[in-house]
């Protein structure tokens, strides 16, 4: 090949490249949808905990038995398929989840379509979690985009980059469960907080911390933020197990904990959007959404909502993490959820199409659909 003919071969491939990028950072790109970076548990952890020494992990059989992308394999994810964040990013028109940011491949043009920085056993407080031994807390998730924004400048140019991320980029915040399941409301002879902190001192903890982190945020330019509130954590398998409850009884305390954490954070949701200048912060309700699939759970085709898919121990399969060597259920559509933890694909889709499409009393002030065209 000649001298000429190479260099028109290089200028062609860089023109490519450089039509993707700036596609990525167009108006008028993937049907308005920029970037998806997701934050938080494991909830929606999409295999971040894969690449670090923890006792947290969900990349064993079966867990992902019904996820397509990897043939039912696991791939890190705390369910049989879909997490809430990657059935959102679908229904958005994202055409690539979120690359889970410690995978290797999480390079280049793969950020952005988004990242996840989402790991099991994260929390809002540092604290949370340290019995897995290793985890992300909200801290260091936040420490990781700092780095990811810096590679947009790369990627897309400065301005490019700082509209994209501003304009048309979401930012979702699933995170709270663990500070209560993996620190307060651990046994106080343990390592749990609930030794010396009252509930109001430990929440005005979590709110404090939470407030510094979603400035963190905004400060690198995120506008719209989607923050779920904690879910009816004394209605999981786990908790019901360990407490010996019926099966349509849920234990107070966490509950309880729950209810007075997400009054707090829906006052500084919206203390933010009165003192961020141009942010919208969305307040997803996920409490009374997975509280009306667990009381009315046939009424959306499910045959329990106390017992776990996959797991051992007890009443509910509640004790034992789905692994290997758990019992499974023969149909996963008719459990809400899919091991003592974390809700099944089949919960997850009603539960983010209520984010989408939902009312007020779901999600506020406005649905995820909204603010996509926000």
């Amino acid at each position: 090949m000649g001298m000429k003919t190479s260099s028109l071969v290089c200028c062609f491939v860089l023109f490519m490249n450089w039509v993707f990028l700036a596609k990525a950072g167009s108006d008028d790109d993937s049907k308005g949808l920029g970037a998806s970076f997701i934050f938080g548990d494991s909830l929606v952890d999409a295999g971040n905990n894969n690449y670090l020494q923890t006792l947290s992990k969900a990349n064993i059989p079966p867990n992902g038995i019904d996820f397509k992308a990897s043939g039912g394999n696991p791939t890190g994810r705390y369910t049989n398929g879909r997490t809430i964040g990657d059935i959102v990013g679908e229904e958005l028109g994202q055409s690539h989840f979120a690359v889970p940011y410690l995978a290797p491949n999480t390079t280049g043009k793969a950020i952005l379509y988004g990242v996840n920085y989402a790991s099991g056993g994260g929390g809002i407080l540092n604290a949370t979690g340290r019995i897995f031994v290793n985890r992300l807390g909200m801290d260091i998730q936040i420490d990781y985009f700092t780095t990811t924004r810096k590679q947009f400048d790369k990627l897309l140019g400065p301005t490019k980059a700082k509209d994209f991320i501003m304009k048309k980029s979401f930012f979702s915040i699933t995170v709270g469960s663990n500070d209560f399941l993996n620190n307060y409301l651990l046994p106080v002879l343990s390592i749990g907080a609930r030794i010396s902190q009252s509930p109001d001192s430990f929440i005005d903890d979590m709110i404090t911390h939470l407030r510094a982190q979603l400035t963190r945020l905004y400060k690198l330019d995120a506008r719209k933020f989607v923050v779920g509130n904690v879910g009816p954590i004394g209605c999981i398998p786990y908790q019901k197990t360990i407490n010996q409850i019926k099966k349509d009884q849920c234990v107070e305390l966490p509950n309880k904990l729950a209810i007075q954490y997400n009054g707090r954070l829906k006052q500084l949701l919206t203390d933010l959007t009165e003192t961020l200048p141009g942010s919208t912060f969305i307040y997803a309700n996920v409490y009374d959404l997975v509280l009306e699939l667990i009381t009315n759970y046939d009424k959306y085709g499910f045959s329990t909502a106390s017992r776990a898919c996959c797991g051992n121990g007890g009443q509910f399969a509640g004790i034992i993490p789905c692994g290997p060597t758990s019992s499974m259920c023969s149909d996963r559509s008719k459990h809400v959820f899919w091991d003592p933890y974390h809700p099944s694909e089949a919960a997850n889709v009603i539960i983010a199409k209520k984010l989408l499409d939902g009312e007020k009393r779901y999600i506020s002030p406005m649905n995820l659909r909204q603010l996509k065209d926000l």
